[in-house]
């Protein structure tokens, strides 16, 4: 194997504070660019990566349809259940190769060919997270790392990088070293005490996650391509 062959993005919140928008339609298909937040992703995703998969939730099966039409290739409902449980209890955990996982708010430029050759250079591990420079007024868990080897994540304690919402699992490989977990914040943590949660030194060459409707409306205003 010398790529990455699945991709899976979690889009199964309800985006409280995008309301009133997603008290009409789910926060992924918020209008992006004459096109919609997640389809933006998919279409970038689509060429690079041979099977794509998406959680579902809140309005689940209005998002289903939706991409469907763009090109995933299979949709878990995790409605009610916390963001990691798809990785116990659905197909996913049986894939023993890695998984890019995106959320469904990430708009981004990556460079998938440089973040598979960044997770083989650390030696495959169970999840590598991908970091960004923080954003101001944009929220995330703080990175503490040596030499990649991640040994605390904490949104109170400021480091140089935090996480993106970007990261490369390996579904087999977590449901070995760990018991079930609802919650990716566990899952880290356990993965922590494992030394299996590793971050990478590839960050993605653009990056903006749009949690309100201020930011979907500075993402709309700005030029397409980010």
């Amino acid at each position: 194997m010398s790529k990455l062959n699945h991709a899976l993005i979690m889009a199964a919140g309800r985006g409280t504070r995008m309301a009133p928008l997603t008290n009409v339609i789910p926060k992924p298909m918020a209008p992006l660019w004459g096109s919609t937040l997640i389809a933006n992703g998919i279409q970038k995703l689509v060429p690079q990566i041979p099977h794509l998969h998406i959680t579902v939730g809140y309005k689940g099966s209005d998002l289903a349809k939706h991409v469907i039409e763009l090109g995933v290739h299979s949709v878990f409902n995790t409605e009610g259940k916390g963001n990691a449980w798809w990785i116990f209890n659905t197909l996913m955990s049986k894939v023993d190769e890695p998984v890019l996982v995106l959320t469904s708010d990430n708009v981004t430029d990556l460079n998938i060919t440089s973040i598979y050759t960044e997770y083989e250079r650390l030696n495959s591990p169970a999840c590598m997270v991908v970091p960004v420079k923080p954003v101001e007024g944009l929220v995330g868990d703080y990175i503490h790392e040596r030499d990649n080897v991640v040994d605390k994540l904490d949104r109170n304690d400021p480091a140089p990088y935090y996480c993106s919402g970007i990261q490369v699992i390996n579904p087999a490989r977590i449901n070995q070293l760990l018991s079930p977990q609802d919650d990716f914040g566990d899952v880290w943590a356990g993965l922590i005490q494992e030394k299996q949660l590793y971050s990478s030194s590839i960050l993605p060459e653009k990056w903006f996650t749009v949690d309100t409707l201020d930011q979907l409306t500075h993402m709309n205003n700005q030029k397409q391509g980010l």
